[in-house]
């Protein structure tokens, strides 16, 4: 089995669909960055009302600071700070989609993919994390890397990007490893980590067997 798609197993596994002890007390509630009942956009009270957006929110802004403490960081923290008002705006935009959860969730995975690629602070290896690359995966039959960045919540999500393209998937019921799935304009796309590897597929194209390859 291929090491990184070993853990990412257990990862999964143990953080998105682990089974709940009946007799365990119930979790905390999950709180949001900013003052729900101060809330006026319409995707913050949106956020406030969801448990995935809220896991998604809390681990976003954690990523924000530690990228804050980073001078190495590209860009650097002048214009992170500039960079994360504006993505601010924009995913307040997402109140007038057809579908603001699904637009509040590629929001929060590309941010989340822009801060962890730009700062190796970013990527400490936290304990708490839900947030997991951007880990670099080679298929048969893309002559580009993909970048994939993962969201370890419930139920999670992965950011893909590769040459000029970039999709989010959502976690879905797997029998077996861990799948998203997702589409867009252009059709339907699914990355599917199991004990035998990783299988991409994009709309017009058969399964593609992936590797993971070192990244920096």
């Amino acid at each position: 089995m291929n090491t990184v798609t070993a853990l990412f197993t257990c990862l999964f596994a143990a953080n998105v669909y682990a089974a709940t002890d009946a007799d365990a007390e119930p979790p905390a509630p999950i709180k949001t960055t900013f003052d729900c009942t101060q809330a006026k956009a319409s995707v913050e009270k949106l956020i406030c009302r969801d448990p995935q957006l809220k896991q998604m929110d809390i681990e976003l802004m954690r990523l924000y600071r530690l990228a804050l403490t980073d001078e190495r960081a590209v860009p650097r923290p002048d214009k992170i700070v500039i960079d994360q008002q504006f993505w601010m705006n924009d995913r307040n935009q997402c109140g007038a989609d057809p579908d603001p959860k699904a637009c509040a969730i590629r929001s929060y995975a590309a941010r989340a993919h822009q801060l962890r690629q730009g700062s190796a602070i970013v990527r400490t290896k936290d304990p708490d994390r839900l947030t997991e690359g951007p880990l670099a995966f080679r298929c048969s039959g893309l002559n580009a890397l993909i970048a994939a960045t993962f969201y370890l919540t419930q139920p999670g999500a992965v950011y893909l990007k590769w040459a000029n393209s970039s999709i989010t998937l959502n976690q879905v019921p797997s029998d077996s490893g861990t799948r998203y799935t997702g589409k867009d304009k252009q059709g339907s796309y699914s990355f599917w980590q199991t004990d035998n590897g990783v299988l991409f597929q994009k709309p017009g194209s058969a399964a593609m067997s992936c590797t993971a390859e070192p990244v920096g």
